[in-house]
């Protein structure tokens, strides 16, 4: 059992410079309590976790369905928030008992200690009830000790706000001297932690049209710092700035993109949410993904990798072969393509080709360039006879003027294809 603490201590790890003061100050409860104590945001995602036990073990009938989930993977669901939330922990001032109910996976009860800062619910600090259970005097003490922790939790929001519009100002600055200017103050405002490994991560669209409505990076595994950012007319993307161990590994950046859309997916409701494909190869017009940007050093860089993280992005959502993560580096001709404007996805000569009345032409056309214009493997790949095959490429040739034994017009017609899936 000893090892198992050791795991839910560190699942329950707070990746920010207020860890160590949050650990501690949830030991003391526990210590005060005795019992083992958890303490969560307002949006009820895991900060700290105190195991606290006699003999150093931990009673596995403490691990109901809701307390194994909010422990291991660091939140709650939403169904389970709002049963919470209706015994009125948002409203109150001391300590909330909640009775047992095994049909909601809460198969003990809780004594709810909310924590707040200037009468602002920031968090609740969980136990386990029990027989006799905590006394007065004990949940007064332990009440005494949330005031510390809600101070700390308005100063890590602030700080937060802080790094989000600093993150914000230098992604969305004009080049030259505003730029610039924009990445001096996040350098100022992280300090000793804007010294590289860094790599620029997107998530797109970011299920929210409220720009305020990102999570705390102390959330997000290896964040520094994160913000939203404008994605198209009228959506928002996220935007996070991930510390890596050496350039050479992007594996804390594809650890945060797997917990953001999993968070995303939750958010729209459902499981299919961040990795939906259509039979055509694209992206599920409900469908989130991430792009990572190449590893940089330092933050001088920043604009140009959120460009590459953005462009990954899109690329994911174009081509499900990129999966729902796609890295900058892997995404081939799209690196091209994603940077010039959008219209040039409209050629005159191909517009016909890109009608609704002629999806299945265009299809085969792409996929007969992406086959090097081997007839034999189109064929394979199409599931249809060869004469099939010449009959529709010899209708893309009509539709469009273009002659699939010129190399340049075939060029124009691969792209302008590739194009128009972004």
């Amino acid at each position: 059992m000893y090892e198992a603490t050791a795991e839910l201590r560190e699942n329950a790890r707070v990746t920010s410079e207020y860890k160590g003061d949050y650990q501690e100050l949830v030991d003391e409860i526990s210590e005060l309590l005795g019992a083992p104590a958890t303490l969560e945001n307002r949006d009820f995602e895991l900060i700290a976790f105190g195991a606290y036990d006699s003999e150093g073990d931990l009673d596995p009938s403490a691990l109901d369905p809701v307390r194994t989930r909010s422990i291991l993977t660091r939140r709650s669901t939403a169904t389970v928030r709002t049963w919470f939330e209706g015994f009125g922990i948002t409203r109150a001032s001391g300590p909330v008992r909640i009775p047992p109910t095994p049909e909601a996976g809460v198969y003990r009860g809780r004594i709810c200690l909310p924590v707040r800062h200037r009468g602002v619910v920031l968090g609740y600090v969980w136990l386990l009830d029990s027989d006799p259970g905590p006394t007065a005097r004990q949940l007064d003490a332990a009440m005494r000790v949330t005031v510390r922790i809600g101070a700390l939790l308005a100063d890590e929001a602030q700080h937060g706000a802080d790094l989000s519009r600093e993150l914000r100002a230098v992604l969305t600055a004009e080049r030259g001297w505003q730029g610039d200017m924009a990445v001096a103050a996040l350098r100022t405002a992280l300090g000793s932690r804007s010294d590289g490994p860094y790599a620029v991560l997107c998530v797109a669209p970011w299920p929210s049209s409220d720009p305020d409505d990102a999570p705390s990076a102390r959330t997000v595994p290896h964040a520094t710092a994160l913000c939203t950012v404008p994605w198209g007319a009228s959506s928002q993307s996220l935007a996070v700035l991930v510390r890596l161990r050496a350039t050479d590994t992007l594996t804390p950046a594809s650890t945060a993109a797997g917990r953001l859309l999993e968070r995303a997916r939750g958010v729209e409701g459902g499981e299919s949410g961040g990795g939906r494909r259509a039979s055509s190869g694209t992206a599920d017009p409900g469908a989130v993904a991430a792009g990572i940007a190449a590893a940089r050093v330092g933050l001088a860089e920043l604009a140009l990798a959120w460009r590459e993280a953005s462009a990954a992005a899109r690329a994911a959502l174009a081509e499900a072969g990129f999966g729902p993560v796609a890295e900058w580096s892997r995404i081939g001709p799209y690196r091209l393509l994603t940077a010039l404007p959008p219209e040039t996805a409209h050629d005159p000569a191909v517009r016909p080709l890109l009608s609704p009345a002629h999806r299945e032409l265009a299809r085969t056309a792409e996929v007969y360039l992406d086959c090097a214009g081997q007839a034999g493997r189109t064929a394979a790949q199409l599931g249809i006879h060869r004469q099939t095959l010449y009959y529709r490429l010899s209708r893309v040739e009509q539709l469009t003027g273009l002659d699939l034994d010129d190399g340049e017009d075939r060029l124009l017609l691969h792209m302008v294809l590739k194009g128009a899936r972004l």
